[in-house]
């Protein structure tokens, strides 16, 4: 019970920091790295100090990414550290520290010791907890460091390590456009700018658009580029995988331990990353062992019991999705058009988003597949209305209904509909939500 006690008492403090931390935001944001490197500096700066990184930009992807090479270098025999955002329920699972996700108890020691070396000057939340992880994986005995972008790349809190073993661009689409610009090629610039020069750059299936401009700046500061569709290949196969080939190297790779078939692209880009840096342990094998093995919440993730499982029928299927934006919504609406494919049932959206996210734009890929839409609220200050959520939903040819919660959501369904197959999305907020309801 003391345990008990003990930890939730470190996530209420965690909490409060989080929160102290917000009020050092600054009055006007200056798109540069001035504030992380001056706390970096007055922290010993530990950016310097890392085990080799990859680094991982893009829209969709960077997780499910993440997630491939932490299981290959793990199973390769690899203490990986990983930086992620957002996370689902806990904000500590956003770092992984050689192997493990930080406690509650390390991780409210090092936010207090981080915010004692910034003195209430002004910095972002994201930069300050950033300049955390540093800390925490400079200390740590580690062989790799994987550091995922939170939504950029040239102004990202990440972009300080000048010279990373790799750097990823997963697929780039429109989001986050108040920040990164309105076309895909403003966008895919800013994403981009993580590639540094004579540091192999891997790059994901891009739209035309931004292909080009990736290409351009990888060009002009003499980063080589391992573009998937010309400098390395990857074909599926109908049992699931596919087959990775780059120049004499052929390797076969498993379905992936993440369903949907967009998971393949990212276990490919992930395995070009890796057959050419070539680290220590990594074999054909051990690729094999860890993308079939590979696990990441909130990623087409089912839930088989729980109280929320509860609510529905015993032949229904709950699964949930962190998707919020159309391209990860149509990677989502593809991969539900192959489970109904092998198994026919009507599927039922359980969405809240936040507002500046395209709602139409998001459930566009399931105006034909899904049967009805359920909008609940979302505790977040900038959560979209429900009776806006409801009316995107219908213009965009949808049933859609409001419900006052994830679980009313659910008991609507369970009621109106036969069973089938739910699925919550729209939000990482949402998602960890429900995964809090179920537990």
């Amino acid at each position: 019970m003391a345990t008990s006690v003990s930890k939730d008492a470190d996530e209420s403090a965690i909490a409060d920091i989080l929160a102290r931390f917000v009020k050092y935001h600054p009055d006007r944001i200056d798109l540069s790295l001035d504030r992380m490197l001056r706390l970096l500096s007055d922290l010993g700066n530990p950016h310097e100090n890392l085990p080799p990184v990859i680094h991982i930009a893009g829209t969709n992807g960077k997780g499910s990414t993440t997630a491939f090479l932490d299981a290959v270098l793990t199973a390769s025999g690899l203490r990986v550290s990983a930086y992620t955002s957002p996370h689902l329920v806990r904000f500590a699972e956003r770092y992984r520290i050689a192997g493990e996700i930080i406690t509650d108890a390390v991780l409210r020691a090092l936010f207090e010791e981080i915010d004692a070396h910034n003195a209430g000057k002004p910095i972002t939340e994201y930069e300050i907890t950033t300049a955390a992880a540093f800390h925490a994986m400079a200390r740590a005995p580690a062989d790799i460091v994987i550091l995922e972008t939170g939504l950029g790349g040239r102004f990202d809190a990440t972009n300080v390590v000048a010279k990373p073993v790799a750097t990823v661009i997963t697929p780039v689409g429109y989001d986050h456009m108040g920040f990164l610009g309105n076309t895909l090629a403003e966008i895919a610039g800013e994403k981009a700018a993580i590639q540094k020069p004579d540091v192999p750059s891997f790059v994901a299936p891009q739209a035309p658009e931004a292909a080009t401009v990736i290409s351009s700046f990888a060009a002009d500061i003499g980063a080589p580029l391992y573009r998937a569709g010309h400098e390395w290949q990857f074909t599926t196969a109908a049992d699931g995988g596919g087959r990775y080939t780059r120049g004499q190297t052929s390797w076969h790779l498993p379905e992936p331990g993440l369903p949907g078939r967009h998971q393949l692209d990212n276990a490919a880009l992930a395995t070009a990353c890796l057959d050419v840096c070539g680290f220590p342990g990594v074999t054909p094998e051990t690729v094999q062992s860890g993308i079939a093995g590979a696990r990441w919440p909130g990623r087409m993730q089912r839930l088989t019991s729980g109280t929320l499982v509860e609510l529905l029928s015993a032949d229904s299927e709950l699964w949930l999705d962190a998707a919020h934006n159309p391209m990860g919504a149509a990677a989502l609406a593809r991969a539900f058009g192959d489970l109904e494919t092998r198994d026919s049932r009507p599927l039922h959206l359980v969405v809240a988003m936040l507002d500046d996210k395209d709602i139409a734009g998001f459930l566009a890929p399931f105006s034909s597949s899904a049967t009805s839409v359920t909008a609940v609220p979302l505790d977040a200050p900038r959560a979209q209305p429900v009776p806006k959520m409801v009316t995107d939903a219908e213009r965009s040819g949808l049933s859609a209904h409001p419900a006052k919660s994830i679980a009313a959501a659910l008991s609507q369904i369970a009621q109106s509909f036969t069973p089938g197959r739910v699925l919550i999305t729209g939000s990482h907020l949402l998602v960890g939500a429900a995964l809090r309801a179920n537990a």
